[in-house]
């Protein structure tokens, strides 16, 4: 039997294969606004595993892969023997017999790496501390129906070194362009990544030196799940890499920004720029929906 392809980081897939993945969620996007049926997943099952919070997540995958003809079971740690103490090996063993794919939102990357490793279906990280390539597929979608191929290009993210940092990272290994991380000391993303990215990503303290001459800016909530108890202080520190007007002038004439969501308005980003007619941010988050389910369709099809 062939063992099952499983999504935990971007470098899980293929520089060409994510241009094909995005280049499917374009059309699956197309087929969903004209109302063309795409059942290419019927009768399957996604089991959905949330220890975290979600909007976006939860929406995204249930609604595609019922928009695939498939269906999905929300479970919580509550709905599961994982919140009574089961091994994730065990839980993984039985649950992977029952369904087709398995998407886990979690804490530990660890987790999700050791229930893929008992899984005889593919896993999908959802969200994990230290990855989210999910949204990572959305993003670069979003990026080529506005601009384009990104390869060649120079991104700016602005604030914490964070999971959705590490993802873009991978990105700018896989896809040869440059990413510049604008942060303060002590917000660094992992340097272990940041030496296996080589001369593709690199940090600049001073913001609007990091966002000159950009393509895309991208910013993310300044305390993460888990870190509420840092707001304050976060707050303070990272005041000075707010993604707002004056920051985006800086940087390439129409150069596009977005942000993960949700979004604190005035805080990592403006409200301005929230609320502004010509933003990618509400589109940046339904594609979503159309990366995850060119996603579930290429795990499924190997």
């Amino acid at each position: 039997m062939t063992p099952p392809r499983h999504f935990l980081t971007l470098m899980d897939l293929k520089a060409d294969e994510i241009r094909s993945l995005i280049k499917r969620a374009i059309e699956l996007k197309s087929h969903r606004h004209q109302g063309l049926p795409h059942k290419t997943l019927e009768g399957k099952v996604l089991a959905m595993i949330f220890a975290k919070a979600s909007t976006r997540t939860r929406v995204s995958f249930e609604a595609g892969m019922t928009q695939l003809g498939g269906s999905a079971l929300f479970l919580s740690r509550q709905d599961t023997q994982l919140g009574r103490g089961e091994p994730i090996a065990d839980t993984a063993k039985v649950i992977s017999s029952m369904v087709d794919i398995v998407m886990i939102r979690t804490s530990a990357h660890t987790d999700v790496e050791t229930f893929a490793a008992h899984s005889k279906v593919p896993v999908i990280n959802g969200l994990t501390d230290d990855y989210h390539p999910c949204q990572i597929l959305a993003d670069l979608q979003t990026y080529v129906e506005a601009r384009g191929e990104i390869t060649g290009r120079t991104v700016c993210w602005l604030g914490d070194g964070n999971n959705v940092c590490h993802s873009w990272m991978n990105a700018a290994r896989l896809l040869d362009f440059e990413l510049v991380v604008a942060c303060p000391e002590g917000y660094d993303p992992d340097t272990k990544l940041l030496s296996a990215c080589g001369n593709r990503v690199r940090i600049e303290r001073d913001p609007e030196q990091a966002a000159k001459g950009t393509d895309l800016l991208i910013t993310d909530v300044w305390a993460s799940m888990g870190q509420e108890d840092e707001q304050i202080t976060r707050a303070d520190t990272l005041a000075p890499y707010q993604l707002n007007r004056q920051l985006l002038e800086t940087a390439e004439p129409g150069a596009l920004y977005m942000h993960c969501l949700p979004a604190h308005r005035d805080e990592e980003i403006s409200a301005e720029l929230m609320d502004s007619s010509d933003t990618v941010i509400w589109q940046e988050a339904e594609n979503r929906l159309h990366a995850q389910k060119a996603l579930m369709e290429l795990l499924l099809s190997a």
